[in-house]
């Protein structure tokens, strides 16, 4: 491929794009397009700075319109802001993708495998490949739940697992989200974008669909239905409107065609059963898509004062009258500490060693990993266990002394509650940054893995970026940005 611009183009020089010590994924040391990468970085480099900003404009207002938002909790208020979306797209090839989402299918196989023996025979622990404590000092371990078949013997139908690609371009597992995960709906939201304001990329590259998603998801929540009828009734269970994920619940609700409910809307009756109210009367439910922490969803079992859950939720779950998407209990394994075990359990459950590696683990909790951890904190992550959203954790080569003290004391007193992971050489990927100018930013993929009857991994997942530079937190919710995935195919892909 040329990479030489048009005459009179005064957009991206891929030549002049800054190289840095970490894996970019479309731009090679040299400044030249890696090969999945090449069509798109011609057009991207072929168009005027004028028309690079104006299709960024564009972007923006369609944000606007299409009310594609977040919910940011600062000082107390919740503050809405307009979703962060960045023009230039992530490029993964259609072949790397198909070896990730193997990995990923087996990855969420064994966790699924994992809960359900949680809540049963714990027989990984019996046989001492997984230490026992484990569940002991879990806080999402809910003993409510054991002795419970989920229809399926499924827990976690819908699995978020974030992957990074480290200095040597291999995806690498960081975290499984197991209990609510959130952002499919802005992956959707950032292929529509990408449609209006970039047209004739999807005219030239064979650009894989992510917009039957829905349709799966529908079909994985009908699949779990304990009543075997031609059309289930399947509710998403919301907190409200004040939600950090509120946008995300409604618009979920409008895609699949399903209520979208609040606890109040929900009633158990004497018969464990779920009943909906609306304007015809009272309508059972037999799915509910709920996305509301464990400790919500029933005041007769968990919280007493919780207003945003259904009280007897859980009787009419134990009777086998209702599915609960995710099911309680799922948490279990959305643990760091657990995550450490993820390749074990795979080989252990499926004799199978892990296709996607972990990023290497310090478990503050062993004797000898926390001398190291503490020795060497400077130049670690920090993670609590059960934390999510990028909160509650340090950067040590981006924190002050003060920062790595206060850390030491903590992970001291509570070793089982922390981890420690070497702070990676996080991918980056071009961003634009003014008028015809791309800068590398760090970024990490959140795909999602729907497991129902059967087993299937969105095209491509969430792409955050950190829009700050330099910086390698990519939550929406610390500032944050993102990018339309693209799984790109050399050829036709049969369906």
């Amino acid at each position: 491929m040329s990479e030489k611009k048009h005459e009179g183009a005064d957009g991206i020089d891929w030549s002049r794009y800054p190289s840095t010590d970490f894996f970019d994924e479309m731009i090679n040391n040299k400044g030249k397009a890696r090969p999945v990468s090449r069509k798109i970085a011609k057009l991207l480099g072929d168009l005027s700075a004028e028309e690079l900003e104006s299709r960024r404009v564009a972007a923006e207002s369609t944000v606007r319109d299409m009310g594609v938002s977040f919910t940011v909790y600062s000082d107390g208020e919740n503050i809405d802001r307009t979703w962060p979306f960045d023009l230039i797209p992530r490029v993964i090839s259609a072949d790397e993708w198909a070896h990730t989402a193997k990995g990923l299918k087996q990855r969420v196989k064994a966790l699924n495998m994992f809960i359900n023996d949680v809540y049963h025979k714990q027989r990984i622990f019996k046989d001492g490949v997984l230490p026992a404590y484990l569940i002991k000092d879990s806080k999402n371990f809910r003993p409510e739940c054991v002795g419970i078949n989920p229809p399926k013997g499924v827990w976690a139908h819908i699995c978020g697992c974030d992957l990074v690609r480290d200095a040597d371009g291999k995806f690498y597992v960081l975290e499984d989200n197991l209990r609510v995960p959130s952002g499919v709906a802005y992956m959707l939201e950032n292929r529509e974008v990408s449609k209006r304001v970039l047209p004739e990329f999807f005219e030239t590259n064979i650009i894989l669909p992510v917009d039957d998603y829905s349709t799966k998801l529908f079909n994985m929540l009908a699949s779990v239905s304990p009543r075997r009828v031609r059309q289930p009734e399947i509710v998403i269970l919301t907190p409200g409107i004040y939600n950090s994920a509120y946008f995300e619940h409604a618009y979920l609700a409008q895609q699949l065609g399903v209520e979208l409910v609040e606890g109040s809307d929900l009633f158990v009756d004497d018969d464990d059963c779920v009943y909906m109210k609306s304007i015809s009367g009272l309508e059972r439910v037999d799915v509910i898509y709920r996305r509301i922490d464990d400790l919500f969803l029933d005041p007769e079992v968990f919280y007493p004062d919780s207003i945003l859950g259904v009280a007897g939720l859980m009787r009419a779950w134990r009777a086998g009258n209702v599915a609960l998407v995710n099911a309680p209990g799922a948490g279990v394994a959305d643990d760091k500490v657990v995550y450490a075990y993820v390749p074990k359990m795979i080989e252990y459950y499926l004799g199978e060693e892990a296709i996607l590696p972990n990023v290497e683990t310090y478990l503050c909790d062993d004797p000898e990993q926390l001398k190291y951890v503490l020795a060497n904190i400077e130049q670690l992550v920090v993670k609590p266990a059960n934390e999510s959203g990028g909160y509650g954790m340090m950067v040590g080569p981006h924190a002050t002394k003060k920062d790595h003290e206060e850390f030491r004391k903590l992970v001291v007193a509570n070793p089982r509650n922390y981890i420690a992971q070497p702070t990676l050489k996080l991918s980056t990927a071009p961003v634009l940054t003014g008028p015809g100018v791309a800068e590398p930013r760090h970024l990490d993929l959140r795909p999602f893995v729907l497991q129902g009857k059967g087993l299937d991994v969105t095209t491509g997942g969430l792409t955050r970026v950190a829009l700050v530079k330099g910086s390698l937190v990519v939550n929406s919710s610390q500032g944050g940005g993102s990018k339309d995935t693209w799984i790109v195919a050399e050829r036709e892909v049969k369906s």
